[in-house]
């Protein structure tokens, strides 16, 4: 499957991203194990750490750029869009089957409401902080962002309940 990943962009030296740095190079590690393609912004944080752990299992991952910005040296390939930082988002969100968020700020609200805006399923790994932590607080039924229950919003607490989740979809 093709799953993006978002959440907090920053130096991976730095709270709150050099607090997730295990769980970031985990998640890219299995996915890459499990087969799948991971894109996500391509930049720093956890766009970084996630691309690392993938690298480092020999995965593939494909880095959505806004424009003339710098890429991460973990990246299989990088696509400058030549869009601004939310915009490109909305192209990462059109090729990918699945979406887990990592923590996030602004930008990570925004792709969280595009992809079930575009009906992309979205797994939030919790206890990660920012956006992701927060939309838990307001889902409907416990896994929806609004009345039309348009795709659901899973909820994870580790790597292999993503892992998990993921298989689900894809069967699904």
């Amino acid at each position: 499957m093709r799953v993006g990943v978002v959440g907090y962009s920053g130096p991976v030296d730095l709270p709150p991203i050099s607090e997730l740095k295990d769980i970031c190079i985990e998640l890219g590690r299995e996915l890459a194990k499990s087969g799948h393609i991971v894109f996500n912004g391509g930049r720093d944080g956890v766009m970084e750490l996630v691309s690392k752990g993938v690298k480092d299992a020999g995965g593939t991952t494909i880095g959505i750029l806004p424009s003339s910005s710098y890429a991460n040296s973990y990246l299989s390939f990088a696509i400058d869009t030549g869009l601004d930082f939310q915009m490109r988002s909305f192209i990462m969100l059109k090729n990918v089957d699945v979406v887990v968020s990592i923590g996030g700020e602004i930008g990570t609200a925004i792709e969280i409401l595009g992809a079930y805006a575009y009906g992309v399923p979205i797994i939030l790994l919790r206890g990660t902080g920012g956006w992701t932590d927060r939309f838990s607080k307001v889902l409907i039924d416990g896994k929806y962002l609004d009345n039309r229950k348009k795709v659901e919003v899973y909820q994870a607490w580790t790597v292999e309940e993503v892992l998990k989740i993921i298989e689900k979809i894809k069967g699904g």
